[in-house]
């Protein structure tokens, strides 16, 4: 598989709650920004490697938000980049209030493995279904 295939496929495993294989596709010492509005987001909102990535960012969306969902629109590959233009979608648990914020992702991929990834999110729509 290229990189743009096997980024595809992350997708499609994290939208069947396929963790395990999102997982298997990150390098050890993966690096992952995500934006620091995110309410279970501390500091600069850089998290490394794979085990710290899924305990900080993916386990605690259930605690957050229903429903919680990528809408993916277009994907783009060039080289070791992917990336994926959509939008994170769902309900915030506490006031039932949903959400559709933009969102761009950045993945590096080397060697079939995931380097590093960056999030650009519009968290202050997600914020507001607060």
């Amino acid at each position: 598989m290229n990189n743009l295939e096997i980024a595809k496929q992350a997708y499609q495993d994290f939208a069947e709650g396929n963790i395990e294989g999102v997982v298997a596709i990150m390098h050890p010492e993966v690096e992952w920004h995500i934006g620091t509005g995110f309410p279970y987001v501390s500091g600069d909102g850089v998290v490394v490697g794979p085990q710290a990535i899924v305990q900080n960012v993916f386990a605690p969306i259930p605690e957050y938000y229903d429903g919680f969902s990528i809408e993916v629109q277009d994907f783009f590959g060039s080289g070791d980049k992917v990336v994926m233009v959509g939008h994170l979608t769902g309900v915030w648990k506490e006031t039932g209030k949903s959400f559709k914020a933009n969102v761009v992702h950045v993945t590096t991929l080397k060697d079939g493995k995931m380097t590093h990834f960056f999030e650009a999110a519009d968290t202050g729509e997600i914020i507001g279904s607060a």
